[in-house]
């Protein structure tokens, strides 16, 4: 209850006007007593004091006469001087000697018994000490007030005592007691009043911050706290707006950022997951379980325990990391292994990188320099030898022989400028660097081309050679040259790998958004075995055949690769019976 802003400052309220109310009240009363006291013995002073020592004399005389009425109407002649008012203030004369009443403005009996009481102890008081008055101190807790006087005259002892029950100074407190009363209610109706009103205008916009704050907690940007004043409440009302429009910019950008990071997860080639401090997977992608063929879950020392152990990945001081390879499956992967942040809250991240490729490549770049290397010494030795036996047997070898030599020395040289030539046109594709010359022309004419410049090789081996075109061929858009050497080698293949006397058929069409064309002959065939491989580089079926009838093993990936940048495919097709079919197909339009 008293958490509450408004109540505090009510009990706050009513407390500081309930304090100033008691001590005023209490300074009152007290000023009045004390006030009271000062006037009772001033007055006695003014008529015992020693500027008045007439009445002092007065009195002596009276008592050496013996007369107690005579002191008594001496006492009412100065009963205003004393304040004496028969009432509340009364004098007694009391027997110096036994203390006794002797007269007074009111009766012994009226007398308290404390009253009496002091009246001994003020005579004892008298008659051991020389001093003109006894009892002229009261304190203000004190019920009373009192003095005694001391009169003698001749033999003749008495005593003055003068009482005050100070019934007028009580009824005085008492009043003003009921007025602080009367003012501290007054005052705390007024003060609850106050209190609601400062409550309104100090609490209320406090209540309206504490709301937006809830609303901004709960992720309500857009609500503007209106600014209804220019004081310490406006300018923090003013600076929560703009905190709020600052947070939700930021909130905004983080999710924009978060949508990245997620995006780019999910989109990724490479894998990427991450464990918690505890060991615990908190974020996978699908590429990390397509690399490693399984779906990942469980913690990190069930899946990547056996690499490293967790501690020792999160002892890396940033931005060391640990790498390490593994084989899964099909695929060959790439560990990298970092701790993504130093404090207690981190954790272990692994990214997984699929090098399959790269070791294909590698594998093929080395087979590939391996088979450059091997297609190179074979003539290059052949060339030598001959070289030298020509230099050693120098005019002792017949002329026909020499011949010979010299022919199969420019052969094999030839066969060389060929491969280094495929070799180029092949890095020239890879690199990209091959011009592509497009133009407009006819399939149809290009085929027949082609059928025409083979017709004599096929007609040395006693090759049948027809063609057969599904009509008018659509015009198509290519590199003419680059084509027709794709087609010199599909039809050229066929002439050199069929026995003699075989039949090779040539069929070309179309279809609506792309033309074909078949060669298919009736030659020794593909083994199934080769069938997937023929388009590498420098692959033969049979390497020896291969090798006399002069191929380089590159003619087919060279084929492949035009194929290819003209975004059609070359491959095998299915054929009957003994010999192959290779297809041709491309677009009609680039």
């Amino acid at each position: 209850m008293f958490r509450s802003l408004h109540m505090k400052l009510t009990l706050i309220l009513l407390l500081l006007i309930s304090s100033l109310m008691a001590v005023v009240g209490a300074f009152l009363t007290t000023s009045v007593s004390s006030f009271y006291i000062d006037t009772f013995y001033q007055q006695i002073d003014s008529v015992f004091g020693q500027e008045r020592e007439d009445t002092v004399s007065s009195l002596r005389r009276a008592a050496e006469s013996g007369s107690v009425e005579l002191l008594r109407d001496m006492l009412d002649a100065n009963a205003g001087s004393l304040g004496i008012d028969y009432h509340t203030r009364n004098f007694f004369i009391l027997s110096g000697e036994s203390g006794s009443y002797l007269a007074g403005s009111a009766e012994e009996s009226d007398l308290p018994r404390e009253q009496s009481a002091n009246l001994l102890s003020a005579r004892n008081a008298i008659l051991r000490a020389d001093e003109t008055f006894v009892g002229d101190q009261s304190s203000i807790a004190s019920g009373f007030m009192d003095v005694a006087i001391p009169i003698m005259g001749g033999d003749n002892a008495y005593i003055i005592y003068i009482l005050d029950t100070k019934d007028t100074v009580t009824e005085l407190n008492d009043q003003l007691i009921g007025i602080i009363t009367q003012a501290l209610f007054i005052g705390l109706l007024i003060s609850v009043l106050l209190s609601f009103l400062l409550s309104k205008t100090m609490v209320g916009p406090i209540e309206k911050l504490t709301a937006g704050a809830e609303k901004v907690a709960a992720g309500d940007f857009d609500s503007e706290l209106p600014i209804e004043s220019d004081d310490e409440i406006g300018i923090l009302t003013g600076t929560f707006n703009e905190m709020a429009g600052v947070l939700q910019d930021t909130l905004a950008a983080m999710e924009n950022e978060r949508n990245k990071l997620d995006t780019l997860f999910l989109h990724m080639t490479d894998g990427v997951v991450a464990f918690d401090h505890h060991g615990e997977l908190i974020h996978c992608n699908p590429a990390a379980s397509s690399m490693l063929q399984r779906s990942i879950e469980g913690s990190y020392t069930d899946l990547f325990g056996e690499i490293f152990p967790f501690e020792q990945v999160t002892a890396l001081q940033r931005p060391n990391f640990l790498e390490h390879e593994m084989i899964a499956g099909d695929k060959h992967l790439e560990l990298y292994l970092a701790p993504f942040s130093g404090d207690s809250s981190g954790g272990v991240l692994v990214v997984l990188h699929d090098a399959t490729e790269h070791h294909r490549n590698e594998e093929r770049r080395k087979e590939f320099v391996a088979n450059v290397s091997h297609e190179l010494r074979t003539p290059l030795t052949n060339v030598r030898s001959y070289a030298e036996t020509l230099r050693c047997a120098a005019g002792d070898i017949p002329p026909e022989m020499e011949t010979n030599f010299l022919d199969i020395i420019i052969t094999e040289t030839d066969r060389m400028t060929n491969i280094v030539q495929d070799l180029l046109t092949l890095s020239r594709l890879d690199a990209g660097n091959a011009e592509m010359v497009l133009s407009r022309f006819s399939f149809n004419e290009a085929i027949a081309s082609v059928i025409r410049s083979s017709a004599l090789n096929a007609k040395q081996r006693q090759h049948t050679l027809t063609y057969e075109g599904a009509g008018e061929l659509p015009l198509i858009v290519g590199d003419r040259n680059r084509l027709e050497q794709v087609m010199m080698n599909i039809v050229g293949n066929a002439i050199k790998y069929t026995p003699d006397g075989g039949c090779i058929r040539v069929t070309a069409g179309a279809l609506p958004d792309t033309v074909w064309m078949e060669v298919s002959d009736n030659g020794i065939g593909i083994p199934e075995k080769d069938r997937e491989r023929i388009f590498e580089r420098f692959y033969r079926v049979d390497k020896a055949r291969s090798r006399e009838s002069g191929g380089t093993g590159l003619g087919l990936s060279i084929a492949r690769e035009i194929v290819q940048r003209h975004h059609g495919t070359l491959a095998l097709a299915d054929h009957e019976g003994p010999g192959t079919t290779i297809r041709l197909t491309l677009p009609i339009t680039q």
